[in-house]
């Protein structure tokens, strides 16, 4: 790996002037790092929690030794997530608390850790303050540096003078990305100093209870990577399903280095409504109504989701950065706040209309995004409307969809079949058992295919693995993600604990799901008979990329009987497939866009050089430009100037995968093995 030597401190003092000189004694308010300490609860709350996973886990828990060494490296990687803050001396002075986690987890005497957080508080709030010192100081932003922002397979620092080359970097990095987004020199240095002084106030604010919850997640992820311990605080919004959840908006966010990213929309929900949000787009501000953007970059999400709750029918705004980390290509988009529930989720269908031709059959699309109750008696009603419309296919299309209620898996894949099991469990003690349909009544018996992506998982995996060995239908898309486990969410609070709901609550995996065929859906997900083409290869992605995540395995096969009807075809299908995407132009931008990935997707360094970050700006946006106006010429439309233009919504509702899959179902009705369906 490259190493970067040319962007110490000492070569930001030397650089030819970017901010000015003057106002250098930069003062920052004598922030305090409170004294954190173990209190009464927490120690029953780590006994209980040791008894509970020992007990009760599917994974027999033995807390020793060996155990406490991954509790101790994954605890001091959560400190620490960058190694930028500690050197490899200090880790070697921690190293004497490597084998003292099983025996404080277990008797509730975690002292030594939470001393470690607070060192950990220290270092980052004597950076920031360092940090606010260096904004008085010239930069220069036409040398040939580099950010390193991915760290983690860096060896921990051997001085602080590599550390000192970090947080150069990293505030060359934030000023260099606001003065891209056309802030001066004024501006940068009073948004970095507001970013930086919020840091430290945060930081600073740190309370007992975050110290415990790191040290029982450290714990619990080592045990297994859907094992956890929540806090009150957000055992209270599990209750509610608003763990990690925006209330108000309807989006699931996960912190993803200083950033706060979307990891999905609610369907139906109204971030979804708005038509301007995705997967992986970063907030970096919110504001409420009409008032300034507060800049969340750093905080942590519980604050986020604290800015971003609000009373039904408020407006509230977020600055969203889609892409590369520039804030020059950030957007704003308003939401108007509303309650978020399961029915908001609901499954719906319509006839697909193709964008891009005639398909030669009518095919219908039930869009499923969640596994809710009362899902299947939603199909139910959607199979009929489509039947009443003379449909000769249907897709199902799982994308996004992670699961649910194992209950609605089983009865959503009876109204497919006429019966026969569909999912087995085997618990921690061995015992395997069955779920099914056994109504012997078939809701939809024609040419059906489900369309899946590398987000679908769980109750979705299930489905599409019980309809695929069964042979009732094709599965086509991405590789599922693979979680094919079972968990159980507990309180560990009793009924007459002194402590007044301060114990918050765990979730633990009791079982595993296998396929009705033997084989489990952990880890190895499920592979589509047809496969689209992805920048994101199988083995880099999902349950088999988590840490501690149980393994694959199999077991005896449940009695079913089969069909060859879709499984003869699936060679003739496919090949039709591949025929027809290597001419597809929406293909080929996807080809394009997979070899590209495939060439950066180790690079973990962006350029601190500005004349570099504009001219890579002016490309992407110059080839985005391209394919849109080569799309609207497609369509016959006028072509745009600017990719800021707004677009016709022919380009917006422009699926090429739904396409795809539609002309897969029209082949498999031309192919003439299902009867026509009738009403």
């Amino acid at each position: 790996m490259q190493t970067v030597k040319n962007v110490l401190a000492s070569s930001i003092i030397a650089s030819l002037s970017f901010f000015s000189v003057a106002n250098a004694e930069t003062k920052v308010e004598d922030f305090v790092v409170p004294d954190l300490v173990q209190e009464a609860q927490h120690k029953v709350a780590s006994k209980r929690i040791t008894a509970w996973f020992s007990r009760s886990h599917y994974k027999k828990v033995h807390l020793d030794d060996e155990l406490s060494a991954k509790i101790y490296d994954r605890y001091l990687r959560n400190l620490d997530y960058n190694k930028s803050l500690f050197t490899a001396a200090d880790i070697a002075k921690f190293d004497q608390y490597a084998d003292q986690f099983d025996d404080g987890i277990s008797k509730g005497s975690l002292d030594f850790a939470f001393e470690l957080f607070e060192e950990s508080i220290k270092r980052r709030v004597d950076r920031y303050k360092q940090a606010i010192e260096w904004l008085a100081l010239p930069m220069d932003f036409t040398k040939d540096d580099v950010f390193y922002f991915d760290r983690e397979e860096t060896p921990w620092a051997e001085s602080t003078a590599e550390l000192d080359e970090f947080w150069a970097q990293k505030l060359k990095y934030d000023a260099l990305n606001l003065k891209l987004a056309g802030k001066d020199v004024e501006g940068i240095k009073e948004t970095l100093k507001k970013r930086y002084v919020n840091a430290i106030r945060r930081l600073t604010q740190s309370q007992n209870e975050d110290a415990f919850q790191l040290v029982m997640n450290s714990f619990a992820r080592s045990i297994e990577a859907h094992t956890s311990y929540l806090s009150p605080r957000r055992a209270d919004r599990f209750k509610v399903e608003m763990n990690l959840e925006l209330e108000g908006i309807g989006a699931v966010l996960q912190p993803v280095d200083e950033f706060t990213v979307i990891r999905s929309l609610v369907p139906g929900g109204p971030a979804d409504q708005t038509n301007k949000l995705k997967p992986e787009d970063k907030i970096i501000g919110v504001a409420q109504g009409k008032e300034d953007y507060v800049d969340v970059i750093g905080w942590r999400l519980d604050d986020v989701v604290e800015l971003i709750k609000g009373k039904k029918g408020t407006e509230v705004k977020l600055q969203v950065v889609r892409g590369d980390n520039s804030l020059a290509s950030a957007k704003e988009v308003a939401i108007i706040r509303d309650k978020v529930r399961l029915e908001d989720r609901a499954a719906d269908s319509e006839v697909f209309e193709s964008q891009t031709g005639e398909l030669g059959a009518k095919v219908g699309v039930i869009t499923i995004p969640s596994f809710y109750n009362n899902l299947s008696e939603d199909v139910k009603v959607q199979v009929k409307k489509l039947k009443d419309q003379n449909v000769e296919g249907i897709i199902v299309d799982l994308r996004g969809n992670g699961g649910g209620s194992l209950t609605e898996a089983s009865l959503l894949t009876g109204l497919f079949i006429d019966k026969g099991p569909v999912v087995q469990i085997r618990n921690s003690i061995g015992n395997i058992s069955q779920r099914g349909d056994y109504d012997g009544v078939s809701y939809y018996d024609g040419p059906l295919t489900v369309l899946v992506d590398r987000y679908s998982a769980s109750a979705s995996e299930i489905f599409a693995a019980a309809l695929q060995d069964y042979g009732r239908a094709l599965v086509v898309g991405e590789q599922t993600f693979g979680k094919g486990t079972v968990q159980e969410h507990r309180g560990i609070g009793r009924a007459f604990d002194r402590f007044d709901n301060k114990l918050g609550s765990i979730q633990f995996t009791i079982a595993k799901f296998y396929r009705i065929d033997g084989g489990s859906t952990q880890n190895k997900g499920v592979v589509p008979d047809i496969i689209f083409p992805s920048a994101i290869e199988a083995a880099e992605w999902g349950e088999s990329q988590e840490e501690n995540a149980l393994p694959w395995d199999n077991i005896r096969p449940a009695k079913y009987k089969t069909s060859a009807l879709v499984s003869s075809q699936v060679d003739l299908l496919n090949k039709r497939h591949l025929s027809r995407i290597a001419k597809e132009p929406e293909f080929s931008y996807l080809f394009s866009d997979i070899a590209e990935y495939k060439i950066n997707k180790d690079k973990n360094f962006i350029s601190l050089n500005e004349a570099e970050r504009l001219a890579e700006r002016e490309k992407n946006k110059s080839e985005r430009l391209v394919r849109i106006n080569e799309r609207l010429k497609r369509f016959g439309l006028e072509p745009i100037e600017s990719v800021d233009d707004d677009l016709p919504e022919q380009l917006e509702k422009l699926d090429p995968f739904l396409e795809e899959s539609a002309r897969i179902v029209a082949d498999l009705v031309s192919s003439g093995q299902f009867a026509k369906v009738t009403k």
